[in-house]
């Protein structure tokens, strides 16, 4: 990633870490389908969809592409603004509350611009994936990876960005290596803040996710 770009994606990762905690938890896109399997999107406010029109955020792209296919999914987005791993442990339970067959992990960006401890993180990420393992335990897992701007320091980018493939090594996780990949710190795909997606940012991170989550899918697909 460019050093611009890089910088970009510190600031408005940073006004991510700051902003006051918006719930945008558990709301299911589009018409409630009683038989469904649900696919849980667990993360930030990168997943909330800060700033759009809930239709607009990519896991409601995600239910579109769903219906399509005419599979009988039901997305819920449980995104939470200013989110942190330790802040996503404390709701994983109540989240979990409605059974789930695809869990989408992307927490951690905060975590890491506010410096909080490589092995609080990867330690909290492990958990969250315990606890919904421990209630579904055939739920797939799909774990969406983040990055740190250089400025953070060697050491700390370098480790923060292999907590997602190690985890998901781990964990038989399929992984999504970078969840802002071709979007953050690109001005014409953010609002005019240039710090949050905007609609065309989120088609394609909805096009990324998809890549990874459709032969998911697919495979639990009923036939």
């Amino acid at each position: 990633m460019p050093c611009l770009a890089c910088l970009m994606l510190f600031s408005c990762l940073l006004h991510l870490s700051g902003m006051t905690l918006v719930a945008a938890a558990d709301h299911a896109q589009g018409p409630t389908q009683p038989h469904a399997k649900t696919v849980l999107f667990f993360g930030d406010s990168l997943t909330a969809g800060y700033g759009l029109d809930p239709a607009q955020a990519f896991p409601a792209l995600i239910q579109a592409k769903i219906a399509a296919h005419g599979w009988d999914f039901q997305v819920v987005n449980a995104g939470l603004s200013g989110e942190t791993t330790a802040g996503g442990l404390r709701r994983i339970d109540w989240v979990l509350a409605r059974p789930i067959a695809v869990l989408v992990l992307a927490l951690g960006a905060n975590d890491g611009l506010r410096g909080l401890p490589l092995a609080d993180t990867k330690r909290n990420l492990q958990a969250i994936i315990d606890r919904t393992r421990q209630k579904y335990p055939q739920v797939k897992i799909v774990l969406a990876g983040m990055q740190m701007p250089p400025n953070l320091g060697r050491e700390y980018t370098t480790g923060f960005r292999t907590i997602f493939p190690d985890l998901a090594a781990a964990n038989a996780a399929t992984l999504m290596p970078f969840l802002l990949e071709g979007v953050g710190g690109i001005p014409s795909l953010n609002l005019p803040d240039g710090m949050h997606p905007n609609p065309d940012g989120h088609k394609i991170i909805a096009e990324n996710v998809w890549q990874v989550l459709e032969p998911i899918l697919q495979s639990l697909q009923a036939p």
